[in-house]
């Protein structure tokens, strides 16, 4: 249970079962339920879960701003068809919400306040056209009206019980005695007059906090944290049409006489993300490898760099199944499975000898950029060494006696760093017509032949 003033604010069910009311005082809730666990309402705590909320909203609108009794209204005309019309964009929303750990009653109309009264109304709350909205909202209470509920007691001796009963009232009459704020409401809630919105602007920087009322010992509870701070971060990246190439997340620990250092998990990506699922897979993979060398107090997420989101394909026929993020995800998964130094690509090196004009780096790093060359005959395997060949009759052989079809090449390289290597390359067949990269020694009086490539 929370509590306010020493009196309870909000209950769970369970509290509830035990006889619990909103509004008792602590001390008959002892009574009542002495194993109760009550909590001192924190203002500050519930207000940056409501800014979360709204920061992770903002993947499906730039249009958000926040109104009375913690509600978060949000314009989404122009994210109907982006969504896949109003049923699926309101699934998402709620998908969103749950992930966050929050419960919410979701409305969709015409209006910012009719949305907002079916959604408090419990009944039907998707209305897309104004002349159905009037007819879900006239049989709706006055009392869900906020401007209505001070004049409740003298609306009831009218026999004014609903909000259309509430329009038909004398406009006059009614602003004598009510004000003119009761009046502009209803007209806003009905489309009779229209709405101004201060919308929430996304901040310049990303770094969310999250503050943990218990210690967690194990990364899961670790990892149902950094999804609801993943989620916050994708409405981010999307409302300022960013990704992130990198972040990080730093798991706090005990602090003062048994303080220390905070545990962090670096996590690149092969090609900058903003799509919350992907991100939390790749922390789950992470975190299912890591040990915690304390329990955890607070959970920090940091986007310390960000780049332009890739812009969307303006082709007419677009690849099938978009390769290339596929190609990058698959990577970012491996890397996070695998490890780093586990997951390579080939990086070339501007050297003529076969055996060093290649290196290996990780996969997610990018690999030296290397000036435009021709396009050589090389064979896709080598043998690594070399592999001395027999001669016969003054001719190579491997398994049969070899005949040379093209070549010579000529390599005269490595004198910086190695022995400088002087070679003949050929291509050679054997008798069923198989292919072969062998060179020839130079510089020596008994020249040698080697089998350096094996042609696919």
């Amino acid at each position: 249970m929370v509590l306010h003033h020493e009196c309870v604010v909000a209950l769970t069910p369970a509290a509830a079962q035990a006889g619990a009311l909103p509004g008792m005082r602590r001390g008959g809730i002892s009574a009542l339920a002495p194993h109760a666990i009550m909590l001192e309402r924190d203002v500050a705590a519930e207000q940056a879960t409501f800014e979360g909320a709204a920061l992770a909203l903002l993947q499906y609108t730039p249009e958000i701003t926040a109104a009375a009794e913690d509600t978060v209204l949000m314009n989404v005309g122009a994210s109907l068809r982006a969504f896949g019309g109003p049923r699926r964009l309101i699934r998402r929303t709620a998908a969103t919400v749950r992930a966050l750990g929050l419960q919410a009653s979701l409305g969709m109309a015409p209006t910012a306040g009719g949305a907002w009264l079916l959604a408090r109304a419990s009944r039907r709350r998707r209305v897309l056209r104004m002349n159905h909205l009037h007819r879900h909202l006239d049989p709706l209470a006055c009392g869900l009206l906020p401007q209505a509920r001070r004049h409740h007691a003298w609306l009831q001796g009218l026999g004014c019980n609903t909000l259309g009963q509430l329009r038909q009232l004398p406009r006059g009459g009614l602003q004598r005695r009510c004000g003119s704020a009761l009046l502009d409401a209803l007209d806003s809630v009905y489309g009779r007059a229209p709405q101004a919105h201060a919308w929430i602007q996304a901040p310049q920087q990303f770094k969310r906090r999250y503050d943990l009322i218990e210690r967690l010992e194990h990364t899961e509870g670790v990892l149902a944290v950094a999804r609801k701070l993943v989620e916050q971060m994708s409405g981010w990246l999307t409302a300022r049409q960013r990704a992130v190439p990198r972040l990080t997340l730093i798991m706090e620990h005990e602090r003062g006489r048994h303080a220390r250092a905070p545990t962090l998990l670096d996590l690149s990506l092969a090609e900058p993300a903003w799509q919350a699922d992907h991100l939390v897979n790749l922390l789950r993979e992470r975190l299912s490898r890591l040990t915690l060398a304390a329990p955890v107090v607070a959970v920090v997420l940091d986007a310390p760099e960000t780049v332009a989101q890739p812009a969307v394909s303006a082709t007419l026929f677009p690849e099938p199944g978009n390769a290339g993020v596929q190609r990058a995800r698959l990577l970012d998964l491996l890397t996070a499975r695998l490890g780093r130094e586990r997951v390579r690509q080939p990086a070339p090196v501007a050297d003529h000898r076969p055996e060093t004009a290649n290196r290996w780096c990780a996969a997610l790093d990018k690999p030296p950029a290397l000036p435009p060359v021709p396009v050589l005959d090389r064979p896709l395997w080598l043998v690594d060494p070399p592999m001395p060949l027999q001669m016969q009759d003054h001719r190579p052989v491997y398994g049969t006696p070899l005949t040379l079809v093209r070549g010579p090449e000529r390599i005269e390289s490595g004198w910086w760093d190695d022995p400088i290597v002087v070679r003949d390359y050929f291509v050679a067949e054997d008798a069923d017509a198989a292919r072969y990269w062998v060179y020839r020694e130079r510089g020596h009086q008994d020249a040698r032949w080697f089998l350096q490539g094996l042609y696919a």
